[in-house]
C-alpha cells in the first residue's frame, strides 16, 4: 500500500518548475500529484507521484537534479469537516508521526486523497487497515514503481 513518491530540490527561480514539469511532460510522464515547498535559501522541495518512477528519475538526473525516492501512503477519506481530524486521532493515539501530507479531491469519488509521510509507514497502514480507511496503491494511480514494466 506503498506509494514510490519522487522527491527533488529544486531552485527557486522563475522557470525551473516549468523546465521539470516540460522535461516529465515531454517524456510522456504524466503528473498525478505533486507539491513544491519553499526550504529557505532559495530552494524548494518538489514532491510528485508521476505515472513512471525509474523514468522520472532518470530524466532528472540527467538534468541534474539529484533526485530521491521514498514512500508515502495515500488515504481516502470523506471530504467534509472534522473527517482527516478523525483519521489523525486514531495516528496519534498509536503515536505515529505524520512527517508531512498533502492533499487533492477526487472529484469522481466526492473524497479527499491524503498523501502521507508517517514516521513509521508499515505501523500507520496497519492502523488505517484497522480503522476502515481506504488506502490507494500504485494501481489506482496508474503509476508505473520499477523498470522493465512497460
Amino acid at each position: 500500500m506503498k506509494l514510490k513518491q519522487i522527491a527533488v530540490s529544486i531552485e527557486n527561480s522563475p522557470g525551473r518548475l516549468y523546465e521539470v514539469t516540460n522535461a516529465l511532460g515531454e517524456a510522456g510522464i504524466n503528473l498525478r500529484a505533486l507539491t513544491l515547498v519553499e526550504t529557505g535559501g532559495g530552494f524548494g522541495l518538489l514532491r510528485l507521484l508521476v505515472s513512471d518512477v525509474a523514468k522520472t528519475r532518470r530524466i532528472l538526473m540527467e538534468k541534474h537534479m539529484p533526485a530521491r525516492v521514498n514512500e508515502v501512503v495515500a488515504a481516502e477519506i470523506e471530504d467534509k469537516p472534522g473527517s482527516l481530524a478523525k483519521v489523525l486521532k486514531h495516528l496519534k493515539d498509536a503515536k505515529v508521526n505524520v512527517i508531512y501530507t498533502y492533499a487533492f479531491v477526487r472529484f469522481s469519488s466526492g473524497n479527499a486523497v491524503m498523501i502521507f509521510r508517517f514516521s513509521d509507514n508499515d505501523k500507520a497502514i496497519k492502523i488505517l487497515q484497522e480503522k476502515g480507511i481506504n488506502l490507494l496503491d500504485a494501481k489506482t494511480f496508474g503509476i508505473l514503481e520499477t523498470e522493465g514494466n512497460n
